[in-house]
């Protein structure tokens, strides 16, 4: 199975900006899970229905930072503190 780190090196389509909201994602995205939230709690928490979080972790398009940020807060993360560490994570 192909990771995410090998695949975004094969892609040219996205931006470098593109890339790194993706990136953004999987690592929240890997935070729910490793915190036991579900897709339906999220989005209790956020106001969004269990199918959009479901479209924004799949990837079905690429998400804004305001959707990013209201993940984050929805998983308990300060978007500022989560988002300047991730500056560095993703570099």
């Amino acid at each position: 199975m192909t990771t995410w780190k090998q695949f975004k090196k094969e892609i040219t389509i996205l931006s470098p900006e593109e890339t790194k909201l993706i990136d953004v994602l999987a690592l929240l995205v890997v935070r729910r899970l490793e915190l036991g939230i579900t897709q339906e709690e999220l989005a209790e928490r956020i106001g969004m229905t269990q199918s959009r979080i479901a479209r924004i972790e799949a990837v079905d398009s690429i998400p804004s930072q305001t959707i990013l940020e209201q993940y984050a807060n929805g998983i308990g993360f300060d978007t500022q503190t989560f988002f300047s560490s991730v500056e560095k994570t993703c570099d």
